[in-house]
């Protein structure tokens, strides 16, 4: 009798074993979180969340509140309620500063049946982590409306997680296509989903100028708004002509860019804002003909415009008066450290020709054009760097001569990013045969209109920022990365979300996730759950990416 009593209770825990090893692997493949963490270990068990639960934080801190209401507006969207602040009754989650060496944007997450505990060494960590728990819910809880029918649970488990670039960024080209505010904000939110904190607002270009300067009004009056050629190819649009009117366009009031800034800052994003010289500047010139090497008269550009010929006079004192001002705007509004300045695709054809210009390569005893670019940035790098900022500009800087303080965005490859590390120059990698997010996703009969060029997911999540042969005392200098949608051929918000998804993800996999983790055949079973996030969301994705139109 004993023996079968025995028998019967080695019989039952083995079931039980069984049973639990059955529930932990299920949670294992429920979690589908992107980018991939560190550590994921799951547990047996889950968490159902609920109108009992009570979200529990030092409710003193500002910030761990700001956390907190920005998890509960998404709750609330989804599952119809808010968590209690520090309530009674019902489970709890915790937001927790730690002791615990996590690094400033890393966090450790430990679920429970009856606990989940976020902790961190900083706001930036626990915020992370949140993302993280939203990814632990059904995908239902990114749904802009109320879900019916829908148990909010999260699988238990322990996830350890840190970022391996403190640069994760997105950039929007603003200028080609004009984008308002509230667009703006729903682009930030996809790059918070995405554990993403750089936001590069492209401002000012050829065919736009976006932003308000007070000092100098025409700015925006004039270089804000162009010819309307929407409907003909961007490649094809005849060159506007002195007199036709200019319906199209829009600008940003300094209020309106205070307000996006601290949107963007609640989310630990940081904008990065892009003011072009010398060249790009069409639009500025068109309302201040007077600090380009011929005088004028200019019209805003309504289509692509090549070679960028006409571009700031670098023999006028005036042109740099004018810029330090516009600066002092600009820097007066931004927080962030960095100042992108352009610098690219500058053609110096009317600089040859310039009498001012030339006088200013024999007074300053350059070599030539090439050289008075590089006079010309870093005229304006010492009057950035005065004011407490760091300037940034694309690859081109180099040339000539890079201003020692100065920081490098490298788009025509990984040749010039590693040039610049090598120099000592912090840099941020940003090729186009990478991270171009207005190339086309797949097959061109199968894409919207758009350049050529194909970047495919896979070779997005293939990215990897470090360029060959750097020595490890100089690796410190590789910020992070990026990927950039220019928007000559994106004029909607429901193209720039085609262009951005699935793309975004595999960015936000090679920005934070360490090479010897990533996979690309796991990265794609989690975007199975991912596309899911995307539906709830209801944004427009290339769905070339699994394989069907």
């Amino acid at each position: 009798m004993k023996k079968a009593y025995l028998l019967i209770s080695i019989l039952l825990i083995t079931l039980m074993a069984c049973s639990t090893m059955k529930e932990i692997k299920e949670n294992q493949s429920q979690i589908a979180i992107i980018p991939k963490p560190v550590s994921v270990v799951a547990h047996e068990g889950q968490f159902v969340l609920d109108k009992k639960t009570s979200l529990e934080f030092n409710a003193s801190d500002k910030e761990l509140l700001n956390i907190a209401e920005y998890f509960n507006s998404i709750l609330m969207k989804s599952a119809g309620f808010q968590l209690q602040i520090n309530g009674n009754g019902g489970n709890i989650i915790i937001l927790k500063l730690a002791s615990e060496k996590l690094g400033k944007e890393g966090y450790e997450i430990n679920v429970t049946d009856d606990e989940v505990v976020i902790k961190a060494n900083d706001y930036p960590g626990i915020f992370y982590g949140v993302e993280s728990l939203l990814q632990l819910l059904p995908p239902e809880i990114y749904s802009k409306t109320k879900v019916s029918g829908i148990q909010w649970t999260i699988p238990a488990a322990t996830i350890k997680d840190a970022p391996k670039y403190q640069w994760r960024g997105m950039h929007l080209d603003v200028s080609r296509h004009f984008f308002k505010t509230d667009v703006v904000k729903r682009y930030i939110d996809y790059l918070a989903y995405h554990k993403l904190n750089v936001f590069h607002w492209h401002l000012t270009d050829d065919q736009g100028w976006r932003i308000e300067i007070k000092k100098y009004p025409k700015l925006t009056e004039i270089g804000g708004f162009r010819v309307d050629r929407s409907g003909i190819n961007w490649n094809e649009r005849e060159l506007p002509k002195q007199g036709e009117k200019t319906p199209y366009g829009g600008f940003y009031t300094q209020d309106e860019i205070k307000d996006v800034i601290d949107y963007a800052a609640k989310r630990y994003i940081t904008i990065v804002p892009e003011i072009e010289m010398p060249g790009h500047a069409l639009a500025a010139l068109a309302a201040y003909p007077e600090l380009s090497c011929t005088g004028g008269p200019f019209m805003v550009a309504g289509g692509q415009y090549w070679p960028i010929t006409h571009i700031f006079c670098a023999g006028n004192d005036d042109t740099f008066t004018l810029l330090e001002n516009v600066l002092d705007e600009v820097i007066a509004l931004f927080p962030g450290k960095y100042i992108h300045i352009g610098g690219d695709e500058a053609a110096k054809d009317e600089w040859q020709k310039c009498p001012k210009c030339q006088a200013r390569i024999k007074a300053e005893g350059l070599k030539d054009e090439v050289e008075l670019q590089s006079y010309f940035i870093k005229r304006i790098e010492k009057f950035i760097a005065s004011k407490g900022k760091t300037l940034l500009g694309w690859d081109e800087i180099i040339e000539g001569g890079l201003p020692e303080r100065a920081a490098v965005m490298s788009w025509r490859g990984m040749e010039g990013g590693a040039h610049a590390m090598k120099e000592g120059h912090d840099v941020v990698m940003s090729p186009y045969q990478f991270v171009y997010f207005d190339y086309l996703q797949g097959d061109k009969e199968n894409e919207p209109e758009g350049p050529r060029a194909v970047l495919p997911l896979e070779k997005v999540y293939s990215f990897e920022l470090m360029p060959e042969g750097i020595d490890k005392d100089l690796q410190k200098h590789l910020l992070g990365g990026q990927a950039n949608v220019w928007t000559e051929f994106i004029p909607t918000e429901e193209r720039i979300e085609y262009m951005l998804f699935p793309r975004i993800a595999a960015l936000s996999e090679s920005v934070w996730t360490v090479s010897s983790q990533k996979d690309y055949t796991d990265f794609m079973k989690r975007m199975d759950t991912q596309r899911k996030r995307y539906d709830a969301l209801k944004v427009d994705y290339a769905k070339s990416s699994w394989g069907y139109k």
